[in-house]
C-alpha cells in the first residue's frame, strides 16, 4: 500500500473539519480531508433540511474568510436582527442586532449547504487531497510522525486533526477519554410552513419540561425545536402531521400562528467533554472535543472557535519560524479553547436547570432576571456581543 505525505490529515470533512482544512491550506500547509459522504447538490426546489445552524457573526467571518459564505449566500440563507426570550409574558426579553450596532445577530442556513459550499472550496484549492468517500480504519504514531490507514491508502502526516463529531473515532483510538451525561430530554426538530411572515426574529420559550423555540427559515418556512423528556418526544414521533400541527399549536405561543408540518426528526440530548484536546500529535476539533446542549444554539460556533484559534496559532508560529505543530503549540490551543467551552457548557446546564426547577422561588427569580436584564443595557450589549462571537 502506497503512503502520501501531508502537513495535516483532517478526518472528518463536515463544516469543522472541512473549515480547518480551509483555513489550513492557507497558510500553505498542504492537507488532506477523510470524509465518508459527500453533500448532495444544491437545487432551489429543494425541501429544507431539518439540520440547520445558527451562525454567528464570528463563524460567518471565518467562512468570508475561506470563501464559502459568498456562495452559501446565494443559495439560501436567513439572517435574523432579533432574539426574543421569555417564560411568562410579563418578563419577555428582546435582544436587538442595533443594540451593538450591527445590522443583523446572524444567519439560519442548513448544515448541509455550509458543508457543500466548503466542499467547493477544497475541489478548487491546490494545497488540498479529497479521500471521499473513505474513512480511517487505523493509525499510529509516535514522536515525529503519524501514519493513518483508509481503506487502500496510507498517509504519513505531522499533525492528525480529529473533526469526526461527538463520536470520534479518532479520539476513542488516540486513548482521550470524556466526562459528561446523557440528559432527560431529547429535541424534536420540525420543519413548517408558517402562516406569519415572521422571518427576522429567532425567540425561545422556556417550559418545565423543556424549551420551544422557532428559527426563522427563508420565505414562510420555519424550522421549529421541542425539547421535552424523551419518552414524550417518542409519542409525538408516531402522530401523523396533522396530529403533530395540533400538538404544536396546543404547546407553542400564539405568535407561531398556523402551521403545516413539512417534515421532523428527533435526537437524544448529551453533553460530553473530552479530557484533553490533543494527545502526542492527534488535535480534536468541533463535537469530538466538546458535545454540547443545543439549547443556545451555540454549538457549531464553538467548533468554529476552535478552528481560528488553532489557525491563529500556527499561522504565528510559521511567521516567527517555529515549529507549528510542536507541544507547546498544542498545549496553548488547549489552553484557549477549553474554557471558553467549558464555561458555555456550564452557563447552558445552569440556564436549563434553572428554567425547568419546579420551586416558585426559582421561578420568580428567573423571571426576576429576565425583567432586569431589560433595565441594564450594558449587561444585556455584552452578553449579546459574546453570543455573537465579538
Amino acid at each position: 500500500m502506497s503512503v502520501k505525505e501531508f502537513d495535516c490529515v483532517v478526518i472528518g470533512g463536515g463544516m469543522i473539519g472541512a473549515t480547518a482544512a480551509l483555513s489550513l491550506a492557507q497558510l500553505g500547509l498542504s492537507v488532506a480531508v477523510v470524509e465518508r459522504a459527500r453533500a448532495k447538490q444544491f437545487s432551489t426546489d429543494q425541501v429544507f433540511d431539518l439540520r440547520v445552524s445558527a451562525i454567528s457573526l464570528a463563524s460567518q467571518h471565518l467562512l468570508e474568510q475561506v470563501l464559502a459564505w459568498q456562495q452559501i449566500k446565494q443559495w439560501r440563507v436567513c439572517p435574523y436582527r432579533r432574539l426574543g426570550v421569555w417564560e411568562q409574558a410579563f418578563s419577555y426579553t428582546e435582544f436587538c442586532a442595533q443594540e451593538i450596532g450591527k445590522q443583523y445577530l446572524g444567519h439560519f442556513v442548513e448544515n448541509r449547504l455550509i458543508q457543500l459550499a466548503l466542499f467547493e472550496q477544497i475541489s478548487a484549492h491546490p494545497n488540498i487531497t479529497l479521500f471521499c468517500p473513505d474513512f480511517c480504519q487505523n493509525f499510529q504514531k509516535n514522536n515525529e510522525q503519524v501514519i493513518v490507514s483508509l481503506t487502500h491508502q496510507k498517509l504519513k502526516t505531522k499533525l492528525l486533526i480529529a473533526a469526526d463529531g461527538p463520536n470520534s473515532k479518532i479520539r476513542e483510538l488516540a486513548g482521550i477519554g470524556t466526562t459528561g451525561w446523557d440528559y432527560p430530554q431529547s429535541a424534536m426538530l420540525i420543519n413548517v410552513k408558517t402562516e406569519h411572515a415572521q422571518q427576522d426574529i429567532t425567540w425561545q420559550q422556556f417550559k418545565p419540561s423543556g424549551p420551544v423555540a422557532m428559527l426563522p427559515l427563508p420565505g414562510e418556512n420555519a424550522s421549529l425545536v421541542w425539547y421535552h423528556h424523551r419518552d414524550h418526544i417518542k409519542q409525538l414521533n408516531q402522530m401523523s402531521n396533522q396530529q403533530l400541527e395540533s400538538k404544536v399549536l396546543e404547546n407553542f405561543p400564539e405568535r407561531l400562528g398556523g402551521i403545516k408540518v413539512q417534515n421532523r426528526a428527533s435526537f437524544p440530548l448529551v453533553r460530553r467533554h473530552a479530557n484533553n484536546y490533543f494527545k502526542n500529535r492527534v488535535v480534536l476539533l468541533g463535537d469530538a472535543a466538546h458535545a454540547i446542549n443545543p439549547l443556545a444554539g451555540q454549538g457549531v460556533n464553538l467548533g468554529f472557535k476552535d478552528v481560528k484559534v488553532l489557525q491563529t496559532l500556527i499561522a504565528k508560529a510559521i511567521g516567527e519560524d517555529r515549529c507549528w505543530h510542536d507541544i507547546h503549540l498544542l498545549k496553548k490551543y488547549e489552553q484557549l479553547r477549553r474554557y471558553d467551552n467549558l464555561l458555555m457548557m456550564t452557563s447552558i446546564d445552569a440556564m436549563n436547570l434553572g428554567f425547568s426547577h419546579p420551586s416558585p422561588v426559582v421561578k420568580m427569580f428567573r423571571n426576576s432576571s429576565l425583567i432586569l436584564t431589560n433595565k441594564f443595557p450594558a449587561i444585556k450589549r455584552k452578553a449579546l456581543a459574546y453570543a455573537c462571537g465579538l
